[in-house]
Formats: structure tokens, C-alpha cells, sequence
């Protein structure tokens, strides 16, 4: 049996950047009980990219880094540094300790470091970092979840937190990264699943999204799962996942790369960009639009998931074009 790629990182990261206050309310509720969610809250990319460039350890995957406002009374914004780990790692209690007192050097404000430990090891679950010598002691605990714990419980059809859905997808794709048949069901289980939740038609449309970028299907079976969601929604008269229709109706028209495909593209690298950035110059725009390179438009919106500001990203496609 072949096994099936699988892209976990970059959909959990743009899943935090969409949907940080459920993610709290999901993982970690007595904390989000916790947060004055009135006074809003920021995510600090940039910053923790300069925590990461100082620390030199380990191998970064989904972080993020977030100023929240305490809701106890206590009129003072604290830090939230969250790892998604996805595979286990030797190193990564101490990486977690390394960024909290590195961020809290940098800022000299509480930090609150939490793990989602996103593996497939039931045995690993790394909480604490201890090191010592000759009576000066370190002992640093962190809160942390195990994916694998919520197996059978996230895909409850009565939660509609975000993130059953995006758990549902994790664990799914785990569990048949050599079973394409099997993905294929899971993954129009979980599709069919997001109209029963009461969700709104923009979150319908993010969450497909994500769970199509984490469940990839082999090119035999991914146009059978298209075709079926697209009856699926006209029994509904629900026509919400649009981006899939548009493109395969341009995929039949050409033999090549359609224009309609590469317009896909560009928009897709566009909404991650106005997601995280909100408003977009309109020359930055134009230069998207202008793109001819497909496999450029890839990169640029795996980039843009990820990448620490506006400015870098302008300067990635200077460098690009």
C-alpha cells in the first residue's frame, strides 16, 4: 500500500490564525475562561520568529505566539506561546522551556506556553523540563493535550467548535495515511458533516478548505470525492464550496494549465494574505494577479500561511519574480 501524503502543519497554523478563541475554549477552557475576549487579542508572527532565529532548536512546526488580556480582574495583557507538535521529538520539552524564558526575556511579561501533542505515540507526552546541578534547579511544567485522547469524541455532529472538525480531520488522516479508500470515506464523512453543525456559509467554506489541504487523496479517487460533495450540496441547495466547482469546470476546458486555474491560485494566495493581514495594497494585489507560474503560486501561499508580516512577504515575491 502506498502511503498518502499529508500536509498537518500548514492547516493547523492557518486554523489558529482563523480560529484562536475556539481552539482555547476546545483545548484549554479554563484558561479561555480566563482571557477578557473584549479586549481582543494579537498575534505577534514577527516577534516569534526573532524567539525562533535566537533559539536554534529543533525543528519548528505549528507555533504561534498571541497578547491576550487577562479576565480576572487583573487589568494587564500575558503571552500564549502554543506548539502543534506532530511527530514526537526528544528535544521538545526543552524547546519549550527555551521559548518561554526567551519570550519572556524579550518581553518581561508572563508567559503561558501550551502543547498539542499531535502524534501518533500514545506513550509520549512530554509535560515538564527538569535540569539541575549542585542545587540550582530548573522544573518547568506545560500544560499539554494529546489528539489521540479525543479520539472518537471530536466528530460529534452537536459540537460545533472548529476544531472537532479540524481534530476529526488530524486523526483521520493519521490513521489511514496507507488506506486511500479509507481517507476517501473519512474525509467525506467529515466534509458532509460541516452542514449538520449550524455553521455559516464563510465557515463551511474555511473549514472544507483546511480539511481538503490536510486529507489529500490520490488524483484517482479526488475528482470521485469533488463529484460527490457537488451532488451532495445540490440535494441540499446548499452551493458553498464554489473554489473546487469553479476549477473543475476550467480543468475541463484545457489540456494545460487553464486561466482559470491559475485565477484559483491567485486568489487562494490573496485570502490567506487578507486572513492575516486584512487590507492589501492594491499594487501587491496587481503583482499577484500578473503571476503566470503555478507552482510559484504554491509556494507563495504555503509562504503566506506562514510568514511573519506584510513586508517580508513583499520582499519573498521581489526575490521571486
Amino acid at each position: 500500500m502506498t502511503e498518502q501524503r499529508a500536509d498537518y502543519d500548514n492547516p493547523w497554523k492557518e486554523a489558529l490564525s482563523l480560529y484562536f478563541q475556539p481552539f482555547m475554549a476546545f483545548f484549554f477552557p479554563e484558561i479561555n475562561g480566563n482571557i477578557n475576549w473584549s479586549r481582543g487579542y494579537e498575534f505577534l508572527d514577527k516577534e516569534f520568529q526573532q524567539v525562533v532565529r535566537d533559539a536554534e532548536i529543533g525543528l519548528r512546526e505549528a507555533d504561534k505566539l498571541v497578547k491576550v488580556w487577562r479576565g480576572d480582574g487583573a487589568e494587564v495583557w500575558v503571552l500564549i506561546h502554543i506548539e502543534i507538535q506532530s511527530q514526537a521529538a526528544s528535544d521538545f520539552a526543552e524547546r519549550m522551556y527555551v521559548y518561554n524564558y526567551r519570550i519572556f526575556d524579550m518581553y518581561r511579561r508572563s508567559v503561558v506556553s501550551l502543547a498539542v501533542l499531535a502524534d501518533n505515540q500514545d506513550s509520549w507526552r512530554p509535560n515538564q523540563y527538569q535540569n539541575g546541578l549542585w542545587g540550582c534547579e530548573v522544573n518547568f511544567l506545560f500544560p499539554a493535550v494529546k489528539l489521540l485522547d479525543y479520539q472518537g469524541r471530536s466528530e460529534s455532529l452537536t459540537d460545533n467548535n472548529p476544531f472537532a472538525v479540524i481534530v476529526a480531520a488530524h486523526l483521520t488522516t493519521q490513521q489511514t495515511n496507507q488506506d486511500p479508500d479509507q481517507r476517501y470515506q473519512g474525509k467525506l464523512r467529515i466534509a458532509k458533516s460541516l452542514y449538520q453543525r449550524g455553521y455559516s456559509r464563510q465557515d463551511i467554506l474555511e473549514l472544507f478548505r483546511l480539511i481538503d489541504w490536510m486529507m489529500s487523496l490520490p488524483e484517482s479517487i479526488e475528482s470521485q470525492f469533488k463529484q460527490e460533495i457537488m451532488s451532495f450540496e445540490e440535494d441540499l441547495k446548499m452551493p458553498y464550496v464554489t473554489s473546487f466547482e469553479r476549477l473543475a469546470r476550467q480543468e475541463g476546458r484545457s489540456e494545460g494549465i487553464s486561466e482559470g486555474i491559475l485565477q484559483g491560485s491567485r486568489e487562494n494566495v490573496i485570502e490567506v494574505l487578507e486572513v492575516r493581514f486584512e487590507m492589501l495594497p492594491s499594487d501587491l494585489i496587481e503583482k499577484i494577479n500578473q503571476i503566470e507560474d503555478l507552482e510559484l503560486l504554491k509556494t507563495l501561499h504555503r509562504q503566506g500561511i506562514t510568514i511573519g508580516s506584510l513586508d517580508e512577504f513583499q520582499e519573498l515575491l521581489e526575490r521571486s519574480s
